[in-house]
C-alpha cells in the first residue's frame, strides 16, 4: 500500500529551504509520491520506485514533468487534478477508478490582473516611481508580481503603462503575461478594461484585480478569496475589507464582463460593485487592505525604500 506523505516529512521540510512555498505535498493517486513546487520554479521530488515498491513502472511523478517542460506552470490545484484516486497499476496509459469513474465538478477560475500602468503623480517630481520602491530588497512591483504567482490563480496578467520599459526589465524573467496600455493616461478604467478583457479571454470564472502598489497584501490573502469566490460557485463578487471598511483586492464574476469593458475615467469597479445586484462577500485582510503607497512617505512607513535613494 501506498502511505501519503506529510508536510513533516523530511523532504518538505528540507524543500522549504529551497522553495518559497510547497503548492502540494502528494497527489490523489496510488502510488503518488512527493509531489512539491513553486510556481515560478518546480522542484519535483520523487520517491524511488525501490522504495515505494507498489509502483515498479508506473508513479505519479510521471505525470507533471512533460507539462512543466511543455511551458505550463500549473499550480497546486491543477496537480490535484492530474489525479482521480485511482490505480497506476491497473492500466499503465493513465490512472483508472478503483470502481467507476465519478465526474468531479470543477471548481471556478480565478485569473489575476495586476495593475501597474499608473502615473504615479504623487510622488512628486524627483520622488521616482512608486512601483520601483525596494521592499524586501526587490522592485514593489516584481514583489507583487511574486505573490500573485505563488497563489492558486490560473493565471497572472500585468498591466503596464507609464515607465513600462523600467517595469518589464523587473518582470523580463517571470512567467507572467505582460499587456500595455495605451491609454494609460486616461485613468484606472482604462487600466482595468485592457487587464479584464485579456483574462477573461481565458476561460476564467473570475477576475482577482490586483494594485501593484499595495505591499500588504499577501499570498495567503489572495488565496483566501479566491476560497470564497470558489465556495460562492463563482457567482459572487469577493471583496477584501479591513475591519468590515472595503479595499482591495477583489474579485469580479465573469457576469459583470460587459460592465466592466464599459468603465471610463479615473475610476475603479466600486461603484459597480454596489450597483451590480449581485451578491458580495467580503474577505477580512487586515489592514493590507487599505494601505497603498502613493507617496515617498507612505512607502517609508510601509517599510519601504523610495527608488533612487540609499
Amino acid at each position: 500500500m501506498h502511505t501519503p506523505i506529510d508536510h513533516g516529512d523530511f523532504i518538505p521540510a528540507g524543500s522549504r529551504e529551497a522553495v518559497s512555498r510547497i503548492l502540494r505535498v502528494d497527489i490523489p493517486i496510488d502510488p503518488g509520491n512527493l509531489m512539491v513546487s513553486r510556481r515560478d520554479r518546480y522542484l519535483l521530488c520523487r520517491r524511488g520506485a525501490g522504495v515505494t515498491p507498489a509502483a515498479p513502472k508506473g508513479n505519479g511523478f510521471d505525470r507533471l514533468p512533460k507539462r512543466i517542460l511543455a511551458g505550463e506552470h500549473p499550480n497546486g490545484y491543477d496537480i490535484g487534478r492530474v489525479g482521480v484516486g485511482g490505480l497506476l497499476m491497473e492500466i499503465q496509459t493513465g490512472s483508472m477508478p478503483r470502481e467507476t469513474l465519478k465526474e468531479t465538478p470543477l471548481q471556478p477560475k480565478v485569473a489575476i490582473v495586476l495593475l501597474a500602468a499608473g502615473m504615479a503623480t504623487r510622488m512628486g517630481p524627483n520622488g521616482g516611481h512608486k512601483l520601483l520602491a525596494a521592499f524586501d530588497g526587490m522592485p514593489l512591483v516584481r514583489r507583487s508580481a511574486l505573490i500573485a504567482m505563488g497563489s492558486d490563480a490560473a493565471s497572472v496578467t500585468v498591466v503596464v503603462g507609464h515607465r513600462q520599459d523600467d517595469i518589464r526589465k523587473v518582470l523580463v524573467d517571470l512567467p507572467v503575461t505582460i499587456i500595455a496600455n495605451p491609454a494609460y493616461p486616461a485613468g484606472m478604467a482604462s487600466s482595468l478594461t485592457t487587464g479584464f478583457a485579456a483574462a477573461a479571454a481565458d476561460d476564467t470564472e473570475g477576475v482577482l484585480v490586483m494594485l501593484a502598489d499595495m505591499p500588504g497584501v499577501t499570498t495567503d490573502d489572495l488565496n483566501r478569496m479566491i476560497t470564497a469566490f470558489r465556495d460562492a460557485n463563482g457567482a459572487s463578487i469577493v471583496r477584501a475589507v479591513s475591519q468590515g471598511k472595503r479595499g482591495n483586492p477583489v474579485i469580479l464574476p465573469r457576469a459583470l464582463n460587459d460592465a466592466v469593458l464599459r468603465l471610463e475615467g479615473d475610476v475603479g469597479a466600486r461603484h459597480l460593485i454596489e450597483t451590480s445586484g449581485l451578491a458580495v462577500t467580503d474577505v477580512e485582510i487586515g489592514d493590507a487592505a487599505q494601505i497603498d503607497v502613493d507617496t515617498p512617505e507612505a512607502i517609508i512607513a510601509a517599510g519601504g525604500t523610495p527608488a533612487g535613494t540609499v
